[in-house]
């Protein structure tokens, strides 16, 4: 656990020591991308190609990495996160757990804006946490059930001052608040949105349709297409690096290479490992990579035949050949993995090894399983994941080769992936119960990566129903000692991997193309930071 003057102590040490890039690290930069040698004072515009576009403007009603690459800029994170390292002061420019009260207060700045011109209040914080987590005065949203799984609201106690409250341990609030506390301006959301209605989303398709305290704001939308940014000139923060930024999406990853190589984009993500040598022989762009926070894998709905059964949810894992998917689909830009997380993750445990194909052992746990015969689809989204269509597709192929099973592949867009990974358990509320997914650790502790899916109280949007493992969650969540709750975090590791959840797969690489001129280094957490960047 830590309070906030340690944060802010240790991130002073990792400044120094130019371990840490953060706003305070920012500083006015020379030269263009297109000419990197100039020597004038020119800020060149930035275009960064994603391999979806956001379907949703609401900063709280969604939890997709694109879509926070795009939105973080506008609607900024509290606090500044590193990987590994832990949150450091942004907008909260302190903080301070209230020893036994299941409270942290959260210190603000007071010269923070909206783009609007309006103050940030402490007011608009605590309200925007309400917000994401009571559905009676919000948006249904992943981030309340998997962001902030522990936070049970927030209040203002003074202009900058907010007292959040959570039912966990504060190391583990932290993790959560940390990472996914946005602020909007509450005034204007019900206003102009009527936000505070159950279920009411803010929409529309005009740049005034967005107002975050970010340091850009936007100044052209077309919905689908393309968002352009530009530098907020009453920003609190140091002046980001580039003066206009543009997003825009392709789901293809020749589209995304060819405009890399064409000089449409500077910076773009989820290379193929087939496109690797592509941008590494051309001119003025390389590949960066780095191993993320992602694992990949296919969630089995419990309540429904056949994933009733856990043997039979084992003879699925039996079933694939991760190792090989993952040299041949992926061209070894991965690691076969047979646990909920990623190496790296406080909680990952060291012991569990992936499970290795033994169809003799899959075709006798179905038979177990009272399942024998049975025909299952696949459901894979296209253009998301480094070669999904192709990883479902061999995952589909492998399980079709048992003698007792039948499957199918079905390639439909992510959207429809999503919405079946957040329609719960309730057999009345979905017909998608075995699909391809990923999923990013992104807070670094394995809560994130197991709560959402396995928790049971107030947990609708939970993906398994089994009281052993969600008891093993919650009691880990309410422990302080970090050395005891990293062991507690393993053996919900172990239980996963025992229980089968899911058809385990493997650990992606995050693969970018970038302009050479671009200084950046990914990130384990896939964010796309552009305050990160230099030229």
């Amino acid at each position: 656990m830590q309070d906030g003057n340690h944060s802010l102590d240790r991130r002073t040490l990792l400044q120094r020591t130019g371990a840490a890039t953060s706003i305070a690290g920012l500083a006015a930069i020379a030269g263009c991308l297109d000419d990197p040698s100039s020597g004038d004072d020119d800020i060149d515009e930035l275009t960064i190609t994603l391999s979806q576009f956001p379907d949703t403007i609401d900063p709280l009603n969604y939890i997709t990495g694109d879509y926070f690459n795009v939105y973080d800029h506008v609607y900024e994170p509290l606090f500044d996160f590193e990987p590994g390292e832990g949150i450091f002061s942004r907008v909260v420019d302190d903080w301070e757990v209230q020893e036994g009260e299941g409270a942290t207060e959260l210190y603000l700045r007071d010269d923070v804006v909206f783009h609007n011109g309006d103050d940030l209040t402490a007011e608009d914080v605590a309200w925007t946490i309400e917000r994401t987590v009571d559905p009676e005065i919000g948006v249904v949203s992943d981030i309340g059930s998997y962001g902030l799984g522990s936070i049970e609201g927030a209040q203002a106690l003074d202009d900058t001052t907010v007292s959040v409250e959570y039912g966990a341990a504060p190391g583990l609030a932290e993790f959560e608040f940390g990472n996914y506390a946005r602020a909007v301006n509450m005034e204007w959301a019900i206003d102009n949105y009527d936000a505070d209605q159950e279920g009411q989303a803010i929409s529309g398709a005009d740049p005034e349709d967005f107002n975050g305290t970010g340091p850009y704001e936007v100044v052209d939308f077309t919905s689908g297409e393309e968002i352009v940014l530009e530098r907020f000139d009453d920003y609190w923060g140091e002046e980001p690096p580039f003066e206009t930024v543009t997003f825009n999406a392709n789901k293809e990853s020749n589209g995304r290479v060819n405009a890399l190589r064409t000089d449409e984009t500077d910076l773009t993500i989820n290379i193929l490992p087939e496109n690797v040598s592509t941008v590494n022989d051309a001119d003025d762009i390389e590949i960066r990579r780095v191993t993320s926070f992602r694992n990949i894998f296919c969630p089995m709905k419990n309540t429904v035949e056949p994933f009733d059964s856990q043997e039979f949810r084992q003879a699925m894992n039996y079933a694939v050949d991760n190792e090989r998917i993952v040299n041949s689909a992926l061209s070894g830009y991965g690691e076969a993995r047979g646990q909920p997380v990623a190496p790296g993750i406080n909680g990952f445990n060291d012991e569990i090894e992936p499970y290795e194909q033994d169809v003799g052992m899959a075709e006798s746990l179905v038979e177990d399983s009272g399942y024998g015969g049975v025909e299952i689809e696949l459901t894979v989204p296209q253009g998301r994941y480094l070669n999904d269509v192709q990883v479902g597709e061999m995952v589909a192929d492998q399980i079709d080769q048992l003698d007792n099973v039948s499957c199918e592949a079905n390639v439909v867009e992510f959207g429809i992936v999503s919405d079946a990974n957040s329609a719960g358990v309730d057999p009345d509320s979905f017909d998608i119960p075995f699909y391809l997914i990923g999923w990013g650790t992104i807070t670094g502790d394995t809560d994130y990566g197991t709560q959402g899916f396995f928790t049971i109280p107030g947990n609708e949007a939970r993906t398994f129903d089994d009281e052993e493992l969600s008891d093993a969650i919650l009691e880990s969540q309410q422990t302080e000692d970090p050395d005891e709750r990293r062991q507690q975090l393993e053996e919900v590791n172990q239980l996963a991997h025992e229980k089968a959840p899911f058809l385990f797969l493997h650990t992606q690489e995050s693969i970018y193309g970038v302009r050479e001129a671009i200084q950046w280094d990914p990130r384990e957490d896939e964010s796309v930071h552009i305050w990160e960047m230099e030229t």
